[in-house]
């Protein structure tokens, strides 16, 4: 199933909370995307209802392992797309902006170049 991109930025989102914080609740990920709780409520049911998404009694929300096969490869590209853009010269706060636009559109080819080059390789 193709995820639009609204359902990789929960997915995500929900990576980079678990990533700072340990269990992650709704209202963080509502706060992080900037979204309204019941938006995260229908969001957090479709990814559930799909696979890649579980709420564990003291853990909140939990990718499954589909769920953070995606997630983790939306963050690298976010990460890696930022790095690059900031080693242009770009400020963090527009590169992290900026990441969040590209991630999901740009062709694996042009993404892997890119890191090549942010990871000092040859493309």
């Amino acid at each position: 199933m193709e995820l639009h991109e609204s359902a990789e930025d929960y997915l995500e989102a929900i990576l980079m909370i678990r990533e700072e914080k340990g269990a992650v609740r709704s209202v963080e990920v509502a706060e992080l995307l900037g979204v309204s709780k019941p938006s995260v409520s229908v969001a957090m049911k479709r990814l559930r209802e799909n696979g890649y998404l579980e709420e564990e009694d003291g853990s909140g929300l939990v990718l499954t392992k589909e769920g953070m096969a995606v997630a983790s490869r939306v963050y690298e590209r976010h990460r890696v797309l930022s790095r690059y853009l900031m080693m242009l010269g770009v400020d963090p706060e527009t590169a992290r902006s900026d990441a969040c636009k590209m991630e999901h559109d740009l062709s694996e080819q042009s993404y892997q170049a890119i890191k090549a080059r942010v990871m000092g390789q040859k493309a």
